[in-house]
């Protein structure tokens, strides 16, 4: 039997199968599981069970997800994973702008799920007072905005820089184009005006900090919605 990890877990989703794979899966791993079928229930639960996390389904049969994430969203700050068939591009980018903290797309791997969920639970974290954020070889002194991959020191740019914080602060999420433009730019229109000077950025910044800059191994890309700093600090 899994040792309990005193963590719950609403799982809301409106097929049993999918319910029932979560609950042996994620129990199997110590959580304690909570399961609802609707939207509506899920707002009762969230209150009721007061979860660590949620995994939620956008197609419930009474209403969207991404208005579940809004009322979520207007009591609490609780993790929300969404575990969707739809993958659309422009679906992911709603429902992250909409306060989801990360998008997994059906079929899916249990240890993807388990890798994004804890991720999001670490953010949950307080930061130590002398900010040291890792992720691999590649550590940065929030304190004296040092930057090291491998030991060896990197000179960035301030915008290179806030960049990467604002990643590793969010370690394992997909943070998505629009988000980074206003925390970054203070951009809150225009955002195709400047997705290109995100994207130079974000080249110059993978050549100085990646191994092999063609395939990234710290900042990944999700196509057309963002990117996500990987999260496995063993790596």
């Amino acid at each position: 039997m899994a040792e309990q990890n005193n963590l719950r877990i609403l799982v809301v989703d409106d097929e049993k199968s999918i319910r029932s794979f979560l609950n042996t899966s994620l129990s199997a791993y110590g959580y304690g599981v909570f399961e609802a079928t609707k939207g509506k229930e899920a707002l009762i639960e969230a209150v009721s069970v007061h979860p660590d996390a949620i995994i939620l389904d956008l197609g419930l049969p009474d209403m969207d997800g991404r208005e579940v994430i809004a009322k979520i969203r207007k009591r609490t700050k609780i993790p929300i994973i969404i575990l969707s068939v739809r993958d659309d591009p422009l679906e992911k980018i709603a429902a992250l702008d909409a306060g989801a903290d990360d998008y997994l797309t059906k079929p899916f791997s249990v240890g993807e799920l388990l890798a994004r969920l804890n991720a999001v639970m670490r953010r949950l974290l307080p930061l130590e007072k002398e900010e040291i954020l890792c992720s691999g070889k590649l550590v940065v002194d929030i304190t004296s905005r040092r930057v090291t991959v491998d030991d060896n020191e990197i000179d960035l740019s301030p915008t290179e820089y806030d960049i990467l914080k604002l990643l590793l602060l969010n370690s394992g999420k997909v943070i998505t184009h629009k988000q980074i433009l206003r925390e970054i730019w203070d951009k809150t229109e225009n955002y195709e005006g400047i997705l290109h000077l995100l994207r130079v950025t974000m080249s110059n910044l993978r050549s100085k900090i990646e191994p092999n800059p063609d395939r990234p191994t710290y900042i990944l890309t999700e196509p057309g919605i963002g990117y996500r700093l990987h999260s496995d600090t063993n790596s």
